[in-house]
């Protein structure tokens, strides 16, 4: 169900909507609607211990931030990014299945259902919402999958 409103809402927007509502959603005069990062949605603050202890994983899985990029590493789709190359072997070898739920646990699964219900529930764009709506089924479902390999 979460996946067909991401189409449906996906089918109705423009690029230039979703730039529109990007930018309304998380950047805004100041601030946006939304702070997509593990450490403001853990202590109400950016830059505080997550991001350390975040930055301390990177370094020993060899994971390092990206040229250009003036974003802390604890932004939801960083971490998604991170997740996959976990997964899929990009930063060196596969990370084990005890690795990559750690690298939940730690780094993802402490917050990010909590950002996507919040997406979720924006009136702001019908699109973002439903890529809320899509993250936080897929966090549950994440979730619940380390779960039984525990």
């Amino acid at each position: 169900q979460a996946l067909a409103g991401l189409s449906t809402a996906a089918e109705t927007t423009t690029a230039e909507k979703l730039l529109r509502a990007y930018e309304d959603l998380f950047i805004g005069l100041g601030r946006g609607e939304f702070v997509p990062y593990g450490s403001y949605y853990l202590t109400g603050f950016l830059h505080e211990k997550p991001l350390a202890d975040l930055r301390a994983t990177m370094s020993r899985y060899g994971i390092e931030r990206s040229e250009g990029v003036s974003e802390p590493e604890d932004h939801i789709a960083a971490l998604m990014q991170m997740m996959e190359g976990l997964i899929s072997g990009d930063f060196g070898q596969v990370a084990t299945l005890d690795e990559q739920r750690q690298f939940f646990v730690e780094h993802i699964g402490s917050w990010a259902g909590h950002f996507f219900k919040d997406l979720s529930a924006t009136d702001t764009d019908a699109f973002y919402a439903a890529v809320g709506a899509l993250g936080r089924v897929f966090m549950a479902v994440e979730a619940d999958a380390f779960a039984m390999t525990e």
